[in-house]
């Protein structure tokens, strides 16, 4: 088992977010490998996320551990569930789903400003995303607001390529509840953000509440990433007000529920 200590645990509760180095070394292969056949092979929420005429390319896609046997190892057997539970201060770490987030070299684009709480049908203050860079990364690191997981509203959710509200447009007429998308880059004092320099196999731990980002892909190699995502012991599913991010069809899940353990395994304790 890979130990974190407490001082990292503590700045993921401080800041939302925190750099593990090495956490996934001696998984880099494995990720590659899985990455490569998602890719090869895209499942059904597959996207392109550019508009035509940008440069490089974006490719995202998740939910695809049941059909990947890397993506199944990984979540299940790496450091990854036993983390999560510490990091969550959590007894349970139950998995969520998988995410690769591929940029291509020459891609402009970034990942904007946003928070994955608002997508989700997941509340609860126990959460981690685990952001897995298999290539080494300088410019195009993933950008978390430090502290953002605590702030009292919910950012505005909007579609990643369209650039429209997320949910249907008569959910947010005259309502008060989220937060306009910020940027950082025009207000570094009021936004300060936690950015690092990571090697293959270091991962960002971070909050499904922290508003985080990452910059477009200017190096002359690939950034290929595998998120891992958890929930711990006070997730309860939630309806939103519309499909979420992912969908999960035909889930039949109430209001207050826990995930259900036959779609999102427990994974830690290993032998629950």
């Amino acid at each position: 088992m890979h130990n974190i200590s407490q001082d990292q645990i503590d700045a993921f509760a401080r800041d939302g977010a925190v750099c593990l180095p090495g956490l996934f070394a001696d998984w880099v292969d494995v990720i590659k490998d899985g990455i490569a056949t998602n890719m090869e092979n895209p499942g059904p929420y597959a996207a392109e996320n550019l508009q035509a005429g940008e440069a490089g390319r974006f490719f995202d896609d998740y939910c695809n551990w049941q059909r990947i046997p890397a993506f199944a190892e990984i979540m299940a057997s790496s450091p990854a569930p036993a983390v999560a539970a510490a990091l969550m201060q959590s007894h349970h770490a139950q998995f969520f789903h998988d995410h690769v987030l591929v940029k291509e070299p020459g891609t402009s684009k970034p990942t904007p400003w946003h928070q994955d709480a608002p997508y989700y049908f997941v509340e609860g203050t126990q959460t981690v995303s685990f952001w897995i860079p298999v290539d080494p990364v300088d410019d195009a690191s993933l950008r978390v607001i430090a502290g953002s997981h605590k702030w009292d509203k919910m950012v505005l959710p909007v579609r990643w390529l369209a650039e429209n509200n997320f949910y249907e447009d008569s959910f947010y007429a005259g309502d008060d509840d989220f937060l306009p998308v910020p940027d950082p880059d025009a207000e570094p004092d009021k936004f300060p953000t936690l950015e690092w320099t990571m090697q293959p196999g270091d991962a960002v731990a971070f909050d499904f509440r922290a508003v985080h980002g990452a910059r477009g892909n200017m190096a002359t190699t690939r950034r290929r990433a595998l998120s891992l995502r958890y929930v711990g012991d006070d997730a309860r599913y939630v309806t939103r007000p519309g499909p979420t991010s992912p969908p999960f069809p035909g889930h039949d899940m109430q209001d207050g529920a826990q995930l259900r353990h036959d779609w999102f395994p427990v994974v830690w304790p290993n032998n629950a």
